[in-house]
């Protein structure tokens, strides 16, 4: 317990300032998106394109393409949380998932969990030697499927951010980015409440 606190601290010492700089606004983002607040993508996109340089100089290719996707799907979402009709009156609402619509979450992350496993399974001999390609898979699908029903307003994007971010706490941490490691368990707590305040919202819509 002594020797992984001690790793610990050195890895915090360790912290750079574009990675706090994107823990922060990964933070904020999160706390937008729980209040519906369109904000969560333009401060969303500092934090995905800071991720992409820190994930380049770390040699993690896999979290890079993953944040790149963050970085277009973020663009996706502004503009559909953007669209009003002539009432001024939102066309994307917080709604539920029917029976039909979890089948197409099922096999959104599944194909892009066994795309990226196999992917970083070849990549990891020549160039992502720091992949963990069965939890780097699983924790870049999750964030995936979550990116994509969160600019659909879909309340079950929160359960895929849970998902992302227990994966990602341990994930972080044995890739010395420890800082990164602490900002994914503050975003699980985050996760939980958007969930629950989400599902508030979707009962009066």
């Amino acid at each position: 317990m002594n020797e992984f606190w001690q790793q610990f601290i050195q890895n915090i010492q360790q912290t750079t300032w574009p990675e706090i700089v994107a823990v922060v606004t990964g933070i904020a983002s999160v706390w937008f998106s729980r209040s519906e607040n369109i904000l969560v993508y333009p401060v969303g996109l500092i934090n995905t394109l800071l991720y992409i340089y820190l994930s380049f100089i770390n040699h993690l290719f896999g979290e890079a393409a993953v944040n790149l996707y963050y970085s277009i799907m973020s663009i996706y979402g502004w503009v559909l949380w953007s669209k009003k009709d002539r009432n001024q009156h939102r066309l994307v609402v917080i709604t539920g998932s029917s029976g039909k619509e979890w089948l197409q979450h099922i096999g959104f992350f599944s194909f892009f969990y066994i795309t990226i496993f196999l992917s970083l399974s070849y990549l990891k001999r020549t160039f992502t030697p720091g992949a963990i390609p069965w939890a780097d898979a699983f924790a870049s699908a999750t964030a995936f499927t979550g990116m994509w029903l969160m600019a659909k307003k879909k309340v079950e994007s929160w359960y895929w951010w849970i998902a992302t971010n227990i994966a990602s706490i341990p994930l972080f941490y044995v890739k010395h980015l420890a800082m990164t490691s602490v900002y994914y368990a503050i975003l699980l707590v985050m996760a939980v409440f958007g969930l629950l305040e989400w599902s508030k919202r979707k009962v009066r819509a």
